[in-house]
C-alpha cells in the first residue's frame, strides 16, 4: 500500500494550507463516528498542533455525508462485556483533544454539514465560529441510547441555550434544524450546503491574516475564567459515561442500536 493510501485510511486527516491548519474527520463509512482510533488520533493531532505558534488558525470539518454522527455505538457493542473499559480510554483520548483545542493559540472555526450528534455537536460547540450549511441538523442524542453526555457537551450547551432549554435538548433529543442552531446561538452563521466548506476556509484564512496575538489574547481571557471548571466537568463527564455504559439501560440502548430495534429501559 502506498504511503498516500495509508494516508486517506487515517481517521484523522492533517494538512496545512498557509497560516490555517486543517482537521478532518476522515470515516466516511461510519458518519464520521468517534471510535478509540479516531479518538486517540484526535488527541495525537491536537497534541502536536498546539506547540505549533505557525498556525494562525485551525479550521475543523469532516468528509463524507456528515460532519460528526458522535460516537461510535457499533464499535462500542462490539466490545461486549469490555465496552465500558473501551468507552473510558476512547473518553480519555477525546477529552485530551478537547482540552488541547480548549487552550488553543489562535482561533478554530468549524465547517458542519449533514449532521453534528452527541459528541460531534461538543466539537461543534468547542470551535469559536461554526459555519453551517442549510440541510445540517444538530442533536444531542445521548439518552436515546441511556447514555449521558460527553465531549463538553453538558459543558458547553447550558452556557449557550441556557439550563432549561438544554435539559429540554438531553432529555427529549429534538433534532434542531440550522436555521433553529442558529437561532438558539449554538452556530454562528447558515450558508448554502455546498458553500460550507468555502466559507469556512475563508474565514478561516481571514483569521489567520489577522491580528493573531490580539485573537490569542481574546481568546485565552474569555476561556480563563472558566478553564479549571472546563477540566474538571470533563472528568465527570467520563465518570458518568463509564457508569451509563455498565448500566442495564445502558447496555440496553447499546443493544438496540446494534439491533435495529427500539430500546426498552427500566429506569436502571
Amino acid at each position: 500500500m502506498t504511503t498516500e493510501a495509508v494516508a486517506a485510511e487515517a481517521p484523522i486527516l492533517l494538512r496545512r494550507d498557509g497560516g490555517v491548519a486543517v482537521l478532518t474527520l476522515n470515516r466516511p463509512q461510519a458518519a464520521n463516528s468517534i471510535d478509540a482510533p479516531l479518538a486517540r488520533a484526535f488527541r495525537d493531532a491536537m497534541a502536536g498542533l498546539a506547540g505549533d505558534k505557525s498556525v494562525r488558525a485551525l479550521l475543523l470539518q469532516g468528509v463524507g455525508r456528515m460532519f460528526c454522527a458522535g460516537g461510535d455505538l457499533a464499535s462500542f457493542a462490539r466490545e461486549g462485556g469490555g465496552a465500558a473499559r473501551y468507552v473510558e480510554a476512547l473518553i480519555a483520548d477525546l477529552h485530551a483533544g478537547l482540552e488541547q483545542l480548549f487552550d488553543f493559540h489562535a482561533p478554530v472555526v468549524a465547517a458542519v454539514h449533514g449532521a453534528a450528534a452527541g459528541a460531534g455537536l461538543g466539537l461543534a460547540l468547542a470551535a469559536d465560529i461554526v459555519v453551517a450549511g442549510e440541510g445540517a441538523r444538530f442533536v444531542m442524542a445521548y439518552t436515546r441510547s441511556g447514555l449521558t453526555p460527553d465531549g463538553g457537551t453538558s459543558w458547553a450547551l447550558p452556557r449557550v441555550v441556557g439550563l432549561r432549554r438544554a435539559l429540554e435538548l438531553t432529555f427529549l433529543n429534538p433534532t434542531l434544524s440550522a436555521a433553529e442552531a442558529l437561532r438558539e446561538g449554538l452556530i454562528t452563521e447558515v450558508v448554502d450546503d455546498k458553500a460550507v466548506a468555502g466559507r469556512a476556509a475563508n474565514l478561516a484564512q481571514e483569521l489567520a491574516a489577522g491580528p493573531t496575538g490580539a485573537y490569542a489574547a481574546a481568546r485565552r481571557l474569555m476561556r480563563e475564567s472558566i478553564r479549571p471548571e472546563y477540566a474538571a466537568h470533563l472528568r465527570r463527564e467520563a465518570e458518568g459515561i463509564v457508569a451509563a455504559f455498565s448500566s442495564p439501560d445502558g447496555l440496553e440502548g447499546v443493544r438496540a442500536f446494534q439491533e435495529r430495534r427500539p430500546p426498552v429501559f427500566h429506569g436502571a
